[in-house]
């Protein structure tokens, strides 16, 4: 009786403590809100929560006492949330983006990362995202201090729509004591892991109607230039293609890609095993079960971790993704195509892993003879600005294309070997296993339906071609979403 008193006595000052950066939001909010209007979000039934009280009523029974509702893996789980700082908004996003932070002990780097979130993005693109902030520390004191802090710097993207700092109360997290030692873990660490995966499964299942898509970033990364629109390119490459986890970093639980209704089964994954191992193990077993057997990461990784200490303990943690790169709009955009080869290939690196931008896919044929070709038919006639090929990886150096060019065709027909264009144009040879041609729009008077390697004399190697990247003159405007 006495620990249920304490915990709404704490509510109480947190309620209080809260009023005064509610108020100065409402102050800012009237202030600035003829000047974002034509951001063209804040609706009338917006206007009447704000005139709510920021700070939720929580349901007082643990959320232990619900594990008997699990089965049900569709639905949401049900908890109340303390809204800290801006309101869910009806329309429908492009991408949510989740963040879930607690106290360290050697500072923050949560700041950092909502302001890389921001910069990074064009106008155009931060209409199409939604950041979700969940503090899931229970030291309330603190939760205010950097609610204040962020409402501050970010008080434009709070109005707009783009910005939500949430809480699950501490009423609803399951028994963090007496948990299972798996692995050896010390008790704290077990601890610390356990309710990891709480605070995981709590901002999944927060997020899971905002947005067409789900990426969960951890508190301390920078982003790359323009990542979504990185994001939208990969994205419509995979168009009909089954995937359930897209990777754009190879670090922890850093810029893995969902598809928004799958949330709640893994808000429900990482609740059910939340003592048995790490998040980012458990996230490998998900899509394991889910039919997604092999990883689906790309490069160049869109996030790169920046912090030095971790949220554990404060222990050091200087971990860099070396495929990481600053300026992520050079990345290809590969258009739909079919792709044929004659070239003999060995076991199963087809001729479509060459066109892929997932991390180590490429094409890998026995020795090709004169006139042998590797060709690409585009779904429809597109302009091409730019045309890149790689051959041969760093292990295997001779196993590059010594003799070759590259062609460009139009006029497609159905032939016995599938699809082919009658009229070809060289663009240039290939040079120590490699070939770039630049303005390629510029160089040639009609749209792309076919892009031809061919083979102009025999060599005694293996080819390995690495990497096929086409850029096209397509606005970004006009990418799928």
């Amino acid at each position: 009786m006495r620990l249920m008193w304490k915990s709404v006595d704490k509510m109480r000052c947190f309620r209080k403590r809260s009023m005064f950066p509610f108020l100065g939001f409402l102050i800012t909010f009237l202030l600035f809100f003829n000047l974002y209007m034509d951001d063209g979000y804040v609706l009338e039934a917006e206007k009447r929560q704000l005139g709510e009280t920021l700070m939720h009523p929580a349901n007082s029974e643990r959320y232990i006492h619900t594990f008997r509702d699990l089965s049900n893996f569709s639905g949401a789980v049900n908890v109340t949330y303390r809204y800290l700082a801006g309101i869910p908004l009806p329309r429908k996003k492009y991408l949510t983006i989740g963040l879930s932070s607690v106290k360290r002990k050697k500072g923050t780097y949560l700041l950092e990362t909502i302001k890389s979130i921001f910069d990074q993005s064009s106008y155009e693109e931060l209409k199409e995202i939604v950041v979700v902030v969940h503090l899931a520390d229970f030291d309330l004191v603190w939760c205010e201090n950097l609610v204040q802090e962020i409402t501050r710097k970010f008080a434009h993207h709070i109005i707009a729509g783009r910005l939500l700092v949430i809480q699950a109360p501490e009423e609803y997290y399951p028994s963090l004591d007496g948990l299972k030692r798996n692995y050896n873990d010390p008790e704290d660490r077990v601890r610390f892991r356990s309710k990891q995966n709480v605070d995981y499964a709590f901002l999944l299942n927060f997020c899971t109607n905002l947005s067409h898509f789900y990426m969960m970033l951890e508190d301390d990364v920078r982003c790359s230039r323009n990542f979504l629109t990185a994001l939208k390119k990969v994205i419509t490459s995979r168009e009909g293609s089954y995937w359930v986890m897209l990777e754009f970093s190879k670090l922890g639980y850093i810029g893995k890609l969902y598809h928004s209704r799958d949330l709640p089964r893994l808000a429900h994954f990482l609740l059910m095993f939340y003592q048995e191992m790490p998040c980012d193990w458990l996230l490998i077993h998900f899509r394991g079960l889910l039919a997604q057997k092999d990883v689906i990461r790309f490069k160049p990784s869109l996030f790169q971790h920046m912090g030095y200490y971790s949220s554990y303990k404060g222990a050091e943690n200087k971990l860099k993704d070396d495929d990481f790169e600053e300026d992520s709009i050079d990345i290809p955009d590969n258009p739909p195509a079919n792709l044929y080869t004659n070239i003999n290939v060995f076991e199963n690196y087809d001729a479509t892993k060459a066109y892929s931008s997932i991390v180590d896919e490429y094409f890998w044929g026995k020795p090709p003879c004169t006139g042998d070709f590797f060709v690409i038919i585009f779904n429809k006639s597109t302009k091409i600005s730019k045309i890149k090929i790689v051959t041969g990886t760093d292990d295997r150096q001779n196993d590059i294309l010594h003799h070759g060019a590259l062609e460009v065709g139009q006029k497609s027909v159905e032939t016995k070997q599938g699809r082919q264009c009658n009229s070809y144009i060289t663009l240039g040879e290939f040079k120590g296993g490699n070939i770039e041609v630049t303005n390629v729009d510029h160089k040639i008077g009609f749209d792309i339906e076919c892009v031809r390697i061919v083979i102009t004399a025999n060599q005694k190697e293996w080819l390995i071609i690495r990497t096929i990247s086409l850029w096209t003159t397509q606005p970004v405007s006009q990418l799928k979403k």
